[in-house]
């Protein structure tokens, strides 16, 4: 199976923990999702991601994930966690995450905005994707 960006060992765990501290009340298609976005701004080719060329710096740029302030966040992956992250990497791609840059929580049975950073493109249980104005030129 190929993968879609670069990564240590280390950077799996790393993602295992921010999807469960972002979206562990999604379930396992959610915290997917979550992953989705993160690998998504490795490989984007737009914007402040084409910068940003790993996970890790992906994770820990200023102001790009709540979750990381979070409890969860703290303790280590799970074998579970760790395997969904790993499948996020290696090319597992959903939709509304396809590609999608952003996403946020608006709130228990809130609407989604129509726009937030980029435009929208679903909503799964609480999240709602955004992608870039041009998938195209960033690369997704």
């Amino acid at each position: 199976m190929s993968k879609r960006c670069k990564y240590t060992n280390a950077e799996v765990s790393l993602l295992g923990r921010l999807i469960r501290s972002e979206a562990v009340g999604e379930g396992n298609f959610g915290m997917m999702l979550v992953g989705n976005v993160v690998v998504n701004r490795v490989v984007a080719r737009c914007l402040e991601f084409k910068r940003q060329k790993t996970i890790t710096k992906v994770i820990n740029a200023k102001n790009a994930f709540d979750g990381i302030k979070q409890p969860l966040f703290k303790k280590g992956a799970t074998a579970k966690e760790r395997e969904l992250a790993l499948k996020t990497i290696k090319f597992w791609r959903a939709n509304p995450a396809t590609s999608a840059l952003w996403y946020y929580y608006p709130g228990k049975k809130k609407k989604c905005k129509s726009k937030f950073w980029g435009s929208f493109c679903g909503k799964y249980k609480n999240h709602c994707f955004y992608e870039p104005p041009s998938k195209k030129t960033c690369g997704l």
